[in-house]
């Protein structure tokens, strides 16, 4: 059994099956890099700045758009993964959480960063699973430092370096 990676648009256009495919490979190579090999299911839903301001205004109470959330289901530290028992019985598949990417804001900030849209999408969806797998940034030091770090490597593997 493989992981499920599902994207969704709720946007008309903004789904393409080229792209599906690009988060799909980048989220597996996030996966495999992080040792994850147990098969797990990952929702993503791409939106825009509007769709993603109102998720990040229902879900956090934020009332603002933002690039990328991440909603996992465990609560875990970096290295830790869920164990097979917390499967689904009905898919035998980890539910490791669920992510939304604003389209809009990828490619906004890829042309402000100066790089490819596909880097952009790629680096938020890496960034998005981190999260699901317990790796936070919210303090400017070590933990910080150790995400970023990751997410690099990743980005390295996937060739889409900065």
């Amino acid at each position: 059994m493989t992981h499920q990676i599902s994207v969704t648009g709720n946007r008309r256009g903004i789904n393409p099956p080229s792209l599906r495919a690009l988060l799909r490979n980048a989220v597996k190579t996030a996966l495999s890099a992080e040792g994850m090999n147990d098969p797990c299911e990952i929702n993503i839903l791409l939106t825009d700045d509007e769709g993603i301001h109102e998720v990040n205004l229902e879900m956090r109470n934020i009332d603002r758009p933002t690039d990328v959330l991440s909603f996992p289901m465990f609560d875990l530290v970096p290295g830790e993964h869920p164990d097979e028992m917390d499967a689904d019985p009905a898919t035998g598949r980890i539910p490791l959480g669920d992510m939304c990417i604003s389209v809009e804001r990828a490619r906004a900030q890829a042309q402000e960063y100066g790089h490819s849209f596909e880097r952009e999408i790629c680096y938020l969806s890496v960034h998005s699973v981190l999260h699901l797998l317990g790796y936070d940034h919210l303090d400017e030091g070590e933990m910080k430092q150790q995400m970023r770090a990751r997410e690099e490597e990743i980005m390295s593997e996937l060739k889409l370096e900065r």
